[in-house]
């Protein structure tokens, strides 16, 4: 059976070496860097399915190498491991375009559990679907045109490549077009977790999304006080 190939970046040897027999043994095959710098060269050697980076490293850090990776790879789901429980540090983070994060110390079973949910994802993302069916993934929001498998929302005014869990929360709220969608329900659908931490996430995407669709002032992502949001167009 196949490996999974994941790049580890991590600058503490101890955890990096726990992380990375745990991982191996539960069938990943593991490329292992001790800085941004390295990882940086490993993720152009390597070519990982997944990368988990950590932030806080010498010589360049994790947010600087996920923005190095996202100039040539939008796809490859990335998770930050982090020791900083500060809002903004997470958010800015996730700015960059990581997928998750998970703050140290952390059980390897949630580390696990963690990359298997953004693989899966990953994996039906990027699975054609059958043409002419009902399922094709493709949604037409106004003048935009949201393809969901290809991670694609394409305008007149340019195209817009999404991240894995743009893509996923765009298509939560364009199945139920003028519709609510509770903020529980896109937390612990996305996330698996309502808590304090994934909620400012959760609002970090949903800017995000506005943001991509401003050139079309009638396609609305509106915020229903105390309830979640709704997708009007």
């Amino acid at each position: 059976m196949k490996k999974i190939k994941l790049l580890l970046v991590e600058d503490e040897i101890v955890l990096a070496g726990v992380v990375k027999e745990t991982l191996e043994a539960n069938g990943f095959h593991i490329s292992h860097a001790e800085n941004g710098a390295q990882g940086w060269e490993q993720y152009l050697s390597f070519r990982p399915e997944i990368c988990v980076v950590d932030i806080m490293m010498p010589k360049k850090d994790g947010i600087a190498l996920v923005k190095d990776i996202r100039t040539v790879d939008e796809q490859t789901p990335v998770i930050y491991l982090t020791a900083k429980s500060e809002t903004q540090d997470v958010i800015k983070g996730l700015q960059t375009g990581a997928d998750d994060y998970i703050k140290k110390p952390f059980s390897l079973e949630e580390l696990i559990l963690r990359i298997r949910t953004l693989l899966k994802r990953s994996q039906i993302a990027n699975t054609p679907a059958a043409p002419n069916t009902n399922n094709s993934g493709v949604y037409i929001l106004g003048t935009y045109t949201f393809d969901h498998n290809r991670q694609e929302l394409r305008h007149e005014k340019g195209d817009i490549r999404l991240s894995l869990r743009e893509a996923d929360m765009l298509k939560m709220l364009a199945e139920r077009p003028n519709a609510t969608t509770h903020r529980r329900n896109i937390l612990l659908e996305l996330w698996g977790d309502d808590n304090f931490f994934n909620a400012r996430n959760m609002d970090v995407y949903i800017s995000k999304i506005r943001k991509y669709l401003q050139h079309d002032p009638s396609v609305q992502l509106v915020n229903v006080r105390g309830l979640g949001y709704k997708l009007v167009y």
